[in-house]
């Protein structure tokens, strides 16, 4: 999961800090030099931790902080503000004036997961109620077209290519024309990339932009490469020039520098980043939440808005009804399953829930891999033993097990869990009165909270 490390050493920071009454000059020098490690281990840009590092320590030394009556958490506070000024300010998109077209020019390098960004992009902003066209670029690599259109396909998403074309000017100004004749709102254009920022590529983007009007020029970026991912958005910014970033793959990256660094020393806006490889996987960049997730302070604003785009209101009412009057069962926690896959999964809920993890390692809380074969199970049962576990005897359950290709005892403890699932369940009727019903943080975050242990 994406900042794990650093979270948890900025983490440890933090409690050494609440856990003095006082602080000297000393301890908060002491601190910051904790805080310039762990940003470096993360990959940071070096200026950037050095910079980060310096205005921080010159505001938390003042006397007014180290005198205050906590000044452990004022310090926490100016560096979250810090962090937050690091990041930059939240932009958006921009979009084409009154009836005119929005045209995307998607770029960056092979696999960067741009043919797979443009789908999510395209379904993000089919939310906000656009028509998307994605337009097959690459006239090189001809499984590249295939790709695109399947995950159009999957997004429900036009598509648009022209298979004898060898010239991505003409495809593009083609493509514009027929995103006019047929409604389309935006026009995505998926351009070919390379191993490498090389001449080749960048004249070919130069060339599209000189001859297609462009509303933005988007570089997708993969994360993951951490100090790489920088020297790539600058040399594309320096030659080309970005209008915005999408920081792809970025739950695969543990360190988190590439955020950290590219908006001050690209100073290009980070669009979306990508979280997971759903078509829904993409979330709008907001500086201020980010800083949250990094610090181990959690992100509930983000959760309450997958879970309203997410969810669905129709089974989740129904699950909390069940929950209410005390008869959650298999086919409740499958529901719930589903509803928490569409957001990302088990482990991406309890990540944005502030205080729950201190920093570890999700993946040690959560085992995705038990939770499916609990599916397995329950998907190997009758529709009678579902709705009433009491059911399930011992030859039941190893009817269960062979079905479900497991071993009794994943039968058993499945069973003893959801038992103790349910007991605590009714203990709690007002668990899923959030201020969104089931798919609010009071709903869908004390069910994550609770099925952690779940496994």
């Amino acid at each position: 999961m994406a900042f794990e490390s650093l979270t948890e050493k900025l983490q440890n920071v933090f409690k050494g800090l609440r856990s003095k009454g006082m602080l000297t000059e000393d301890d908060v020098k002491a601190s910051m030099k904790e805080v310039k490690m762990a940003l470096l281990e993360a990959d940071v840009n070096f200026k950037v931790v050095k910079s980060f590092v310096k205005s921080t320590e010159e505001k938390a030394v003042g006397e007014e902080v180290l005198k205050g009556l906590n000044p452990g958490q004022t310090v926490i506070k100016i560096v979250n503000e810090e962090m937050v000024s690091l990041l930059g300010e939240a932009e958006e998109l921009k979009f084409a004036p009154g009836q005119g077209i929005t045209v995307i020019l998607l770029c960056g390098l092979n696999g960067a997961g741009k043919t797979t960004t443009a789908a999510k992009l395209a379904l993000r902003l089919k939310k906000k109620g656009k028509k998307s066209l994605l337009a097959a670029l690459d006239v090189y690599r001809p499984a590249a077209a295939k790709q695109l259109e399947i995950n159009a396909e999957k997004v429900e998403s036009g598509f648009f290519m022209e298979e004898e074309c060898k010239d991505p000017v003409k495809i593009a100004n083609d493509a514009l024309e027929y995103a006019k004749k047929h409604g389309y709102d935006v026009v995505i254009l998926d351009t070919a990339g390379r191993l490498e920022v090389d001449r080749e590529l960048m004249d070919e983007l130069k060339r599209i932009k000189d001859n297609v009007e462009i509303t933005d020029t988007v570089l997708v970026v993969d994360a993951g490469t951490g100090q790489a991912a920088v020297d790539v958005a600058r040399g594309f910014n320096e030659t080309v020039g970005l209008d915005g970033i999408i920081l792809s793959k970025l739950d695969g990256d543990a360190r988190g520098g590439a955020v950290l660094s590219i908006r001050s020393t690209v100073g290009t806006p980070v669009y979306y980043v990508g979280v997971s490889e759903k078509p829904e996987g993409l979330e709008e960049f907001y500086p201020d939440r980010m800083a949250s997730r990094i610090l181990g302070m959690g992100d509930v604003l983000s959760l309450i808005e997958k879970a309203a785009d997410t969810v669905d209101r129709e089974s989740a009412e129904k699950m909390r009804e069940s929950v209410k009057k005390g008869k959650f069962d298999f086919d409740d926690y499958l529901s719930a399953m589903a509803q928490m896959n569409k957001m990302g999964g088990l482990s991406s809920i309890l990540g944005m829930l502030p205080g729950l993890t201190g920093g570890r390692d999700i993946s040690g809380m959560v085992d995705e891999s038990r939770l499916k074969r609990n599916e397995a199970i329950i998907h190997s049962m009758t529709k009678e033993e579902r709705a009433n576990p009491k059911l399930l005897n011992p030859q039941r359950k190893h009817r269960i097990a062979r079905g479900a290709g497991v071993d009794i005892m994943h039968v058993n403890r499945l069973v003893k869990e959801f038992s103790e699932m349910q007991k605590m369940m009714k203990r709690m009727p007002g668990m899923m009165k959030g201020k969104r019903g089931f798919g609010g943080f009071g709903g869908m975050g004390n069910l994550a909270s609770m099925m952690k242990g779940f496994r």
